[in-house]
């Protein structure tokens, strides 16, 4: 069974940052590309990152040039490094795997 759980989350001021983790297990990681989504209080969720099992990244335009998201192959971990952090950043944030697996999400509360 593929469990992805995730850490990292917190509290930070604005212009802060936060490095999100998310360990999966019970599957090959390296085959897996990777995701973060969030979602914030009354809105849909949105999808923030891809990395491929190769490493090609891609970013939604609202977190260009300030989030990365990384993968340990040797720890099956997805990263995301998230630097200058704004209120609008303020989300649960949920890492998925190909095949549809999901963590329960770490929540990020960004405060101005």
């Amino acid at each position: 069974q593929v469990q992805l759980v995730e850490s990292g989350g917190g509290l930070v001021q604005a212009g802060g940052s936060l490095r999100l983790s998310c360990v999966v297990s019970g599957s090959i990681f390296s085959i897996h590309a990777m995701e973060w989504y969030r979602q914030a209080p009354g809105k849909q969720r949105e999808w923030v990152a891809y990395i491929t099992s190769g490493g090609s990244t891609n970013y939604a335009d609202s977190v260009k040039a300030r989030f990365t998201i990384s993968r340990d192959n040797a720890k099956n971990t997805v990263y995301l490094q998230m630097n200058s952090l704004k209120p609008e950043d303020t989300a649960v944030y949920y890492c998925r795997a190909t095949g549809g697996y999901w963590g329960q999400g770490t929540q990020v509360t960004v405060s101005s």
